[in-house]
């Protein structure tokens, strides 16, 4: 079970776009996160006419590693440490390590 998930809302902690928060829109399989409109570059695309693509310079997410980034708290609005716990009812569920509040709504 990932600490981190697509769809979490997380805070930068190192980097360039440290402190900033985002959407996680991928997690991939190295470790890494693809987190919306975060460490942001800028691509050299060449046109491409099969396949609809136009040429020039295009501005796209690439990847952090999940260690620079936690997991935001809403409650104590900052990034969090993440821990688990298994619920009376036998599921496996992410809390909060700061004030034990489940992750997890459903």
């Amino acid at each position: 079970m990932r600490r981190i998930r697509q769809g979490d809302d997380v805070q930068v902690i190192a980097g360039k776009d440290k402190g900033r928060r985002g959407t996680v829109l991928k997690v991939l399989e190295n470790d890494r996160v693809l987190v919306q409109n975060i460490n942001m570059v800028k691509k050299h695309q060449k046109p491409n006419p099969y396949a609809g693509v136009s040429g020039g310079i295009i501005d796209k997410e690439m990847p952090l590693h999940i260690s620079n980034v936690m997991l935001y708290n809403p409650a104590s609005g900052k990034g969090d440490r993440v821990g688990f716990r298994t619920l009376e009812d036998g599921r496996k569920v992410r809390v909060y390590k700061s004030n034990n509040e489940v992750v997890d709504a459903s």
